[in-house]
């Protein structure tokens, strides 16, 4: 079974929902759609396209991965530049009446959202972990609107808030990269550390050398943190990522090299028993269509 999460393209800019909307579009050509404001927020996480995004005067031009946040009240309009690429984006809206009860709730949730508004700065990279981190969570939001489970509502507002939350994260963290390392505990930094490194080489001596620690220290207290061992975790970390990346335009034959597996079949093995089935029969259920 193939999820096809993609929505139809509608001119609407205005939201019927009084929370969010969130749409999956892949078109070859865009209805024109003249300049215009919101009254909502809108996030647009870019996939794909030969476009740009005019915003409040300025010419965007986003890669694939992007990050853009449009505030209620900011002019943009689009631009098209080659009618022959396809165009796919997630499109995002966030009532500013669903932004205050989340701000009721933690100033967190609207982080983003007030940096935008205050520095009038509304286009931010991500690199392919980030990009990717964030997609899984919104294809798993898209799914779970399409669903019929138990709790479905519940499960829905518990998704939208941790995307938020995972969005807010992870621009909150490419403008404070040295608040996230102070006062780490030794755990807590080889967390950090393994997060941030998992393409690399993360055998014990290389995390000793790193943290100043024997190498037995950290195997120690990796155990007693958690009560597994630390190679366990970043295996488990590093399946965890690229599970999140077949969930994207990452091919099974590149995926693994991405995140510090130096061979398919140890990959193959490890994806399977973690998760009870094969890299590629996992993309082939999960795939995002265009069709």
């Amino acid at each position: 079974m193939k999820e096809k999460l993609q929505t139809k393209f509608a001119t609407r800019q205005y939201m019927i929902s009084d929370t969010f909307e969130l749409y999956y579009y892949s078109t070859i050509d865009v209805p024109g759609v003249k300049e215009h404001t919101h009254t909502h927020y809108e996030f647009y996480l870019f996939l794909e396209g030969a476009i740009s995004l005019e915003i409040d005067g300025v010419l965007y031009t986003p890669t694939p991965g992007d990050l853009l946040l449009i505030p209620p009240g900011v002019p943009h309009h689009l631009v098209m530049h080659d009618l022959s690429v396809p165009y796919r984006r997630f499109v995002f809206w966030v009532s500013a009446a669903f932004a205050e009860q989340l701000r009721a709730r933690s100033a967190d949730y609207v982080y983003l959202m007030e940096y935008a508004a205050e520095n009038q700065k509304y286009l931010f990279p991500l690199d392919s972990v980030e990009f990717n981190t964030i997609q899984y969570r919104t294809i798993r939001l898209i799914e779970e609107m399409r669903s019929d489970h138990f709790g479905k509502e519940t499960q829905i507002f518990l998704y939208v808030s941790d995307l938020l939350m995972q969005i807010n994260r992870t621009v909150y963290e490419q403008h404070h990269p040295l608040t996230r390392k102070a006062q780490l505990s030794l755990y807590e930094q080889l967390c950090f550390y393994i997060d941030e490194h998992l393409s690399e080489d993360l055998s014990l001596e290389r995390l000793a050398a790193e943290l100043f620690v024997s190498k037995y220290h950290i195997a120690h207290v990796f155990k007693d943190e958690i009560g597994i061992s630390i190679h366990q975790y970043i295996s488990k970390k590093r399946l965890a990522r690229c599970r999140e990346a077949l969930l994207g335009d990452v091919p099974v034959t590149k995926v693994y090299l991405l995140f510090g597996f130096h061979d398919y079949s140890s990959f193959y093995r490890a994806f399977k028993k973690e998760y009870g089935i094969s890299p590629k029969d996992f993309k082939e259920l999960h795939t995002v269509t265009s069709d």
